[in-house]
Parts: C-alpha cells; sequence; structure tokens
C-alpha cells in the first residue's frame, strides 16, 4: 500500500495519524475512541481553533487556554448564486450564515454565549456581512441595520471587545473596501457601543499585549498573540514597520487592494505556533517592473508554524516564500467556493523542495467536482480525505503545546460527530 492508499484507509476508518517530526514518514494509525462520538469539548489548558464550515463564509473560533475566546471573522455571503461554482451549504440554506455559527459557538464555548473578543480581518463580506445580503433589516433603539454576519451572531452572541483593522479612524486604506460591509460594520459598532457595551479598539501593529487571557492572566504565561500585519503594514522585529500599502500606491496598483489589509496573527502555546492572516495577498511590480509578491514581505517575520491558515481560501495567493518560511505540518484551507485551493496554490502547499517532509492539507471541503477535476494532481495526495464530505475542523493543542490534534466533525447536522482525527508531536 502506498502513502496516499495508507492515508485514505487510515483516516477514513477512523484512524489516527502520528508524526513524530515533520521530516519522517505518517507512521502506523490507530484506531482512535473519538471517531463516531459526538465532540467532547475543551478542557482548561488546551488551546482550540475551530474552523467552521457553512459553504457560503470564513469564520474561525479560538478558545484560549484559560478559557477566553475570539470569534476571528463571521461572513455572510450569496455563495449559492455562484451556480456551478458553488460548494455544498450546510447544514442548509434555511438558515444564515451568521445563525449557523452563532450557534455552533454555543456548543463549544465554555462560556456558551459569553465571547471576549470578535476580530474582524478585512472588510470584505465573507468575513464580515454587508447590507447586500443578510437575513433581515431591523430597527432597534433608534438604529437601522442589517443582520448578516457578526451582527446576526450578534443576536446570540454576547460580545465584550471587537478588534477592527481602523476603527475609529477611517484613513485612505479604507476607500478600497468593499462600501456594503464598510457602512455595515459601522453601524453595527456604532450601535453595539451604544447599546450593548461593546468596547471596539484599532488593531496594533506588532502588539502582543492587546490580545490575551482574560480569564485567568498569568496562568498560562507561554500563550501569547502576536499581531505580525494589518492595514498594509507589517510590523518588523526591530519594533518598525514596513508599509507595503504605500509601496503599492507608489507603483500604481493599489486599487482594489482591501484583501492585503487582512490583519494577522502568530498564536504560540509553548513550542506551538499557528499562523493566520485573514486573506492577506496582493501581486504587483515595483518601479523598475519587478514582480512584488507581498507574502514574500511577511515571510520574512512570520517565522515557521506547526498549523498555518493558508490566505485567502487558496485562490491566486501563497508565495514560495511564504510556504517555505511557515512550513508547517498541516496546512488548513477555509473554503466557500469551487475556485478556492486552485491548483497553482495546492502545487507550492506539497512542494518537497520548498520545505521536506510529510504534511496534510486540511480543506474545509474539498467538493467532488474539484476532486473529480484534479483527480490526477500530485499534490492531492496531501489532501485529508475527510475534507470529501466537508466538516468543521478542529485543532486541539494539549497542555503545554507540546502535542495537538486535528479533528473534523460533521457539518451535515448539528450532531458534533467526529469523522476522523490526525495525532501531531510538535
Amino acid at each position: 500500500m502506498n502513502r496516499r492508499d495508507f492515508i485514505k484507509a487510515s483516516v477514513l476508518g477512523g484512524a489516527a495519524i502520528c508524526l513524530t517530526d515533520w521530516q519522517k514518514a505518517f507512521a502506523m494509525g490507530r484506531r482512535d475512541s473519538a471517531v463516531g462520538q459526538p465532540w467532547q469539548g475543551w478542557k482548561e489548558g488546551q488551546f482550540q481553533i475551530h474552523f467552521i464550515y457553512t459553504g457560503v463564509a470564513e469564520s474561525m473560533f479560538l478558545i484560549f487556554p484559560d478559557g477566553t475566546t475570539m470569534l476571528l471573522d463571521c461572513g455572510d455571503f450569496d455563495a449559492a448564486a455562484r451556480g456551478e461554482k458553488a460548494v455544498p451549504i450546510l447544514p442548509n440554506a434555511q438558515k444564515h450564515a451568521g445563525e449557523w455559527i452563532a450557534r455552533y459557538v454555543t456548543r463549544v464555548n465554555p462560556a456558551v454565549t459569553d465571547v471576549d473578543y470578535m476580530l474582524l480581518t478585512h472588510y470584505h463580506n465573507d468575513h464580515a456581512g454587508s447590507d447586500r445580503f443578510y437575513a433581515e433589516k431591523i430597527i432597534r433603539d433608534g438604529a437601522e441595520f442589517a443582520l448578516s454576519g457578526f451582527s446576526q451572531a450578534a443576536e446570540t452572541l454576547n460580545f465584550s471587545k471587537a478588534v477592527d483593522r481602523c476603527w475609529p479612524d477611517f484613513p485612505d486604506t479604507l476607500k478600497y473596501a468593499d462600501p456594503d460591509t464598510v457602512g455595515h460594520m459601522q453601524r453595527f459598532y456604532s450601535y453595539m457601543q451604544k447599546h450593548r457595551g461593546l468596547t471596539v479598539e484599532q488593531f496594533r501593529l506588532g502588539a502582543t499585549d492587546q490580545i490575551v487571557q482574560l480569564r485567568k492572566p498569568g496562568k498560562y504565561p507561554s500563550f501569547q498573540v502576536r499581531n505580525i500585519c494589518g492595514n498594509g503594514c507589517i510590523a518588523l522585529p526591530d519594533g518598525s514597520v514596513k508599509d507595503l500599502f504605500k509601496a503599492r500606491k507608489d507603483a500604481g496598483k493599489a486599487t482594489k487592494s482591501e484583501n492585503a489589509m487582512s490583519l494577522g496573527m502568530v498564536f504560540s502555546y509553548g513550542p506551538f505556533r499557528f499562523y493566520t492572516a485573514g486573506d492577506f495577498s496582493a501581486r504587483f511590480k515595483d518601479p523598475d517592473g519587478t514582480p512584488r509578491f507581498i507574502e514574500d514581505d511577511i515571510a520574512e517575520i512570520c517565522g515557521p508554524a506547526n498549523v498555518a491558515k493558508v490566505n485567502h481560501h487558496g485562490h491566486n495567493s501563497m508565495s514560495r516564500k511564504l510556504v517555505a518560511a511557515l512550513r508547517p505540518q498541516v496546512w488548513v484551507s477555509c473554503v466557500w467556493d469551487q475556485l478556492h485551493n486552485l491548483p497553482p496554490c495546492m502545487e507550492l502547499l506539497s512542494d518537497r523542495s520548498l520545505y521536506p517532509g510529510d504534511r496534510i492539507i486540511c480543506p474545509t471541503i474539498m467538493p467532488a467536482e474539484r476532486r473529480t477535476k484534479d483527480s490526477d494532481a500530485e499534490w492531492m495526495k496531501d489532501i485529508a480525505p475527510a475534507s470529501f464530505e466537508g466538516g468543521h475542523v478542529v485543532v486541539n493543542v494539549e497542555k503545554g503545546g507540546t502535542r495537538y490534534c486535528v479533528s473534523y466533525l460533521t457539518a451535515a447536522d448539528e450532531s458534533m460527530l467526529v469523522r476522523s482525527v490526525m495525532h501531531f508531536k510538535v
């Protein structure tokens, strides 16, 4: 049995895959008792990252070791209108994404409906919601706003603090954002501040003291969140800022670059590291005509990660330098369209010349149409077979950060059944 067939057989059979390090091949799988059972939830000391699948938006829910929580993006998008490009909407299209996401959060959140942080990486509707696609518009306390994405989730969830890329200032960079999303979020923030006690603050580039453990400060000192990029800038190790937005403006290529404004962070817990940066990506040419990938610049400061979220859903993103710099054991990609996880990106993630050793690519779904089209691609051997059905992907880092597992949970219903588990050592 070759490696590709082994991974298929073991994961589909509910095996746990063990990697001692990323230079060694996958070890023999063992049956994991969690498979077929409901998700067991969070325990103090664990760091969890939930990639929530709806088929129409990107959203992650994070639980820090002390129980502090964050909803990182919460979008709503008319993905069904994409026709043949659409992926399955799960559990179904009877509710909008904001409600499905909120319901998921209440099932895994140790504080149920109370969420400490909400963070919007950038002003696109698949990450935030908008006035263009929504469940309904309401008037409350004299304020009118649409229930879409974050604002719909707030009908169920109680957010304490929002971290935004530019609030309350709206600089030059904002004119490249989606105006329907900007207006939507401005009205939502204003309402929440006035009537729900929400604190809104601007993302501080380079900070390690903005997103912190609030429930039991100091108990898990090896956990840290470092803000590495935002508003088209990158935080350098010496405390200075590299302004890539200015570089793009000087090259005359700054229009429609909201993706490049995305907020990015590195989460550390002991030796474990997780990278995420929204849709951070842009390509342009310097004045001398030299091609430029802004992901090359973040590659210089991000450092290696054990788990990395793929920038911009694997669509025209991920430079060679960034893949080599991150060199994770596990890639996770949030998918709501057939044009996500495009072959040029997947080839880079799978390329052993960029970094050696085995790795697994975990899309929230790799739909049948794409599997058929790319069936002969060499990179398909690294795709997690559990993604064929689609589901929520959960990274659970054990206390101290020396071990973690990656699980797929069913998204077909709200049973939270575990479909596969892969175990790793850091």
